[in-house]
């Protein structure tokens, strides 16, 4: 049984995706974007150590749409905020540990990938870290039952993200990873190249 890595996606449409970049760049460039991002991140990180399945959001459109590689199993993200829409994932991927990640991480590559699946052979949860106090990957050995409280009233893009995400998992063992950056703003985005 192989582990997944779930990468949650958006439909790369202009003021739809990546809004706050495009605040600093223009709705269209952070669209251009964070479609070639996505293409190169899900080339890195394919790997036949774990199976990459792609959440796609809006669902209807994400499902059909021809952006994202054709070989790669869709699942819809669902509604709700972030944490309702990463638990749901948590809850419903395949037996086994799950990682997801965003589209947004230009430094992520394979290794960091099976640094954070062999943090969950010792681990129950494992985060990576994010520069601006959020987190790029979490990931669940899910070995017992997915708390029901998991990711709720967390305050998502905030420097709480991490420690308020970590705190929904109330006596797990946790590893956190390598601190990578995601990009939210043009200071990012020149700080990742």
């Amino acid at each position: 049984m192989r582990p997944a890595l779930v990468i949650m996606l958006k439909e790369p449409r202009p003021g739809r995706v990546k809004t706050r970049l495009g605040r600093d760049i223009g709705m269209v460039a952070a669209a251009w974007w964070f479609r070639h991002q996505t293409a190169r991140l899900i080339r890195q990180v394919q790997d036949p150590r774990w199976h990459v399945i792609l959440a796609i959001a809006p669902d209807r459109a994400g499902l059909a749409s021809r952006v994202w590689p054709a070989h790669l199993p869709r699942i819809a993200q669902g509604g709700g905020d972030l944490g309702d829409r990463m638990a749901r994932l948590m809850r419903v991927s395949p037996a086994g540990p799950v990682c997801i990640i965003g589209g947004d991480i230009p430094g992520v590559r394979k290794h960091h990938i099976a640094r954070a699946f062999k943090a969950l052979g010792a681990h129950d949860a494992v985060f990576g870290p994010a520069l601006d106090g959020g987190y790029w990957l979490i990931g669940l050995r899910r070995m017992a039952a997915i708390p029901t409280g998991f990711l709720q009233g967390v305050r998502w893009s905030t420097a709480d993200a991490l420690s308020g995400s970590m705190a929904t998992l109330p006596g797990a063992r946790i590893a956190l990873v390598d601190t990578l950056r995601d990009v939210d703003t043009a200071a990012d985005l020149h700080a990742a190249r």
